[in-house]
């Protein structure tokens, strides 16, 4: 497994919703699913993450406004944005890590599995 593939983004007017998918892992182990995004110049940075049993945790930008999901069945996981602001404006990255428990994972560094990314344009 060397990637995983993103769909969906693109561009909305402020206040607007987003939602992107991401597929390509397998799911032999108990896994942490992350989204992150980076703003040119700065570290990529977590906003949410899911564990393989649904249980969900969100970065000070994620909370409120956007929620991260995975399908039932298969493996797609999601990120629904909502109230779309300039400052959310950047591309976002899926990220897998197995993990043996469910221990939270939150720094770039922890997940070696990524997808290409894919941008978001929040037009004011």
């Amino acid at each position: 497994q060397s990637h995983l593939v993103e769909s969906g983004g693109g561009s909305v007017q402020a206040g607007g919703s987003l939602r992107l998918s991401c597929s390509g892992w397998t799911s032999r182990s108990n896994y942490c699913l992350g989204w992150f995004r980076q703003v040119p110049g700065k570290q990529r940075e977590a906003v949410a993450v899911i564990h393989y049993d649904g249980s969900t945790n969100y970065a000070e930008s994620g909370k409120g406004r956007f929620t991260i999901s995975k399908a039932r069945y298969g493996n797609t996981l999601y990120l629904q944005m909502s109230g779309l602001q300039d400052e959310d404006k950047t591309v976002y990255y899926c990220a897998v890590k197995v993990v043996g428990s469910t221990t939270w994972l939150w720094r770039e560094s922890d997940y070696a599995i990524w997808g290409q990314g894919k941008q978001a344009t929040v037009k004011s």
